[in-house]
């Protein structure tokens, strides 16, 4: 398991007595930190403002004082879950090796960004389901028009592959839209689709060939040619 993601089930873990508790005045963290160990166990469709305060050991009236309603309290899952797919995320960048060819490294991070988006997806579909239960632009920010923390991710990985020439300038905008298809289709196919049967090794070569596929498709840049 990702360090990542036992952060985030230690922080979304249920107390020996089976209320999850909270100190005074922290009811609302509480209450979200509860929501999101439901959508782990359960997805999004398992958050519910009676299912948190049953959680914490309140009644749902506490809850709503803190929650309007169950879409608030899914918003506040879901910004848990998406902290835990970041993390799981920075672990593979973490294994990425700082040195030797920068071309190969800024590909190398690219790739690293995509294995640990389709592990967590793997290992953790419930989550992985509630982050993307909103819109593009529901994660972060005070006007809750932020990016989800994995499109700033993927964002930064291409604009390193602009910076070592593998990507062409002109290519960059709006470039997130066909590696985040195709690494994301892939997670849904292997957890929900047809190819959620295969095993370890044949989703390691399926993840293999669509990171090829996605990394030949962004080498349109003087190093991309050359490489390709």
């Amino acid at each position: 398991m990702f360090a990542g993601v036992n952060m985030f089930l230690v922080t979304t873990s249920t107390p020996a007595d089976g209320k999850r508790g909270y100190h005074h005045g922290d009811l609302r963290n509480a209450l979200a930190r509860a929501a999101a160990h439901l959508a782990a166990t359960g997805g999004p469709d398992a958050v519910t403002i009676r299912g948190a305060a049953r959680e914490v050991g309140v009644t749902p009236t506490a809850a709503y004082r803190h929650f309007e309603n169950q879409a608030e309290l899914l918003g506040a899952a879901r910004s848990l879950a998406m902290d835990g797919m970041v993390a799981a995320m920075a672990d593979y960048l973490e294994q990425v090796p700082t040195d030797g060819d920068p071309v190969q490294r800024a590909l190398e991070r690219l790739r690293s960004t995509g294995r640990g988006y389709i592990r967590f997806a793997i290992e953790e579909p419930g989550v992985f389901r509630t982050c993307f239960t909103g819109g593009l632009r529901d994660e972060g920010g005070a006007d809750g028009m932020g990016e989800p923390a994995p499109y700033l991710l993927l964002g930064e990985m291409l604009d390193q592959l602009v910076a070592v020439g593998y990507l062409a300038p002109e290519d960059r905008p709006d470039a997130e839209a066909g590696p985040w298809a195709a690494v994301h289709g892939l997670a849904m196919l292997l957890i929900d689709g047809p190819l959620s049967e295969l095993g370890k090794q044949e989703q390691d070569v399926a993840i293999a060939r669509t990171l090829d596929m996605v990394s030949r498709g962004l080498a349109t840049g003087p190093q991309g040619r050359r490489t390709h």
